[in-house]
C-alpha cells in the first residue's frame, strides 16, 4: 500500500485530524478521495482517536471536485467514478467517532458535500459554502442532494442546488449549514476543543449515539425507537457503563473516566 499524499491522518490527545494537503485548492480527483476513505477508515479502528476533524489547511478547505479529470468522462465512465466517490464519502459519515469539519475559505461543491459528512461544522468568518454544480450543468453527485435536504429541509436545499450560489457564513449559521463561526483563524483550534470535548467522552456510547441518530432518521418511528432500545441495552453490557454509573453516584455528574470498554 502506498503512501498517502495528499491526506495524512495525525493524531494528538485522542483527537484525529484528517487533514487534506492537495496544491492549490484540494481539488477532489480520484486519489484525493481514496485517501480520505483511508484515512476515515483508520481513524474509525484507532484507539487512541476518539474524535476527529476534516481540515484542509488555512487557506481552504476544498475547491470542488476536480473538473478537468471528470470533463474527460461521459455517462458510463462517471458510473464507476460517482460510487466510488460515494463509498469514499460514505466512510466519512459512518466514522464511529463524532466529526467535526473545520472550513476556511471554499467548501463547494465536492468539498462541501465532504463536510456535509461531518457531525459539525465550524466556518471561518469568510468562508465561502455552495454546491455549484447546476452551472457546469449538471448536479451534486456525492451527496449534495441528499445530506443537504436531510440537514436543512428540501426547499433551502433546492435553493442552494437550484442556483448554485454561494453563501456566507453568517448565512450559512442562520440557516443550519454550519454549527458554529468564528475568525478565520481560530477554526482549527476551536474544531479542536470541540473534538477534545467529545475525545472525553465514553466512546462506545459516542457511537451508538452516532448510529442511533443517523441510522434512525432513516428508518420509520417505531423502527427507530426499536433500533435506539437494542444499542441502549447493548452498553449496559460494557465496562464504561459501569463507570459512568459508578461514578455519577459517588461524585456526581460529569465526573468519570472512560476506558473505552
Amino acid at each position: 500500500m502506498t503512501e498517502p499524499e495528499f491526506v495524512t491522518l495525525q493524531v494528538e490527545d485522542g483527537v484525529g485530524t484528517i487533514r487534506l494537503d492537495r496544491p492549490k485548492m484540494n481539488a477532489i480527483d480520484e486519489q484525493l478521495h481514496w485517501e480520505v476513505r483511508r484515512a476515515a477508515q483508520e481513524a474509525g479502528k484507532r484507539d487512541d482517536v476518539r474524535a476527529v476533524v476534516l481540515y484542509g489547511g488555512e487557506r481552504v478547505f476544498a475547491a470542488g471536485a476536480d473538473i478537468k479529470a471528470m470533463s474527460q468522462l461521459d455517462g458510463a465512465g462517471m458510473v464507476a467514478w460517482g460510487r466510488e466517490l460515494q463509498y469514499s464519502f460514505i466512510e466519512v459519515a459512518r466514522c464511529p467517532k463524532p466529526v467535526i469539519a473545520a472550513v476556511t475559505g471554499y467548501a463547494l461543491g465536492g468539498g462541501y458535500e465532504l463536510a456535509l459528512c461531518a457531525d459539525f461544522r465550524v466556518l471561518g468568518a469568510g468562508a465561502k459554502i455552495g454546491q455549484p454544480e447546476i452551472l457546469l450543468g449538471v448536479i451534486p453527485g456525492a451527496g449534495g442532494t441528499q445530506r443537504l435536504a436531510r440537514l436543512v429541509g428540501p426547499a433551502r436545499a433546492k435553493d442552494l442546488v437550484f442556483t448554485g450560489r454561494h453563501v456566507g457564513a453568517e448565512e450559512a449559521l442562520e440557516i443550519g449549514l454550519a454549527d458554529a463561526v468564528v475568525p478565520d483563524d481560530e477554526v482549527y483550534s476551536t474544531a479542536v476543543a470541540m473534538a477534545k470535548k467529545f475525545a472525553a467522552g465514553p466512546p462506545l456510547a459516542l457511537a451508538a449515539a452516532k448510529q442511533a441518530i443517523d441510522e434512525g432518521l432513516d428508518l420509520p418511528l417505531a423502527q427507530g425507537l426499536a433500533l435506539e432500545s437494542r444499542l441502549f441495552a447493548e452498553l449496559f453490557d460494557t465496562e464504561d457503563q459501569k463507570i459512568g454509573m459508578r461514578s455519577f453516584l459517588e461524585n456526581g455528574p460529569g465526573k468519570a473516566t472512560f476506558t473505552g470498554r
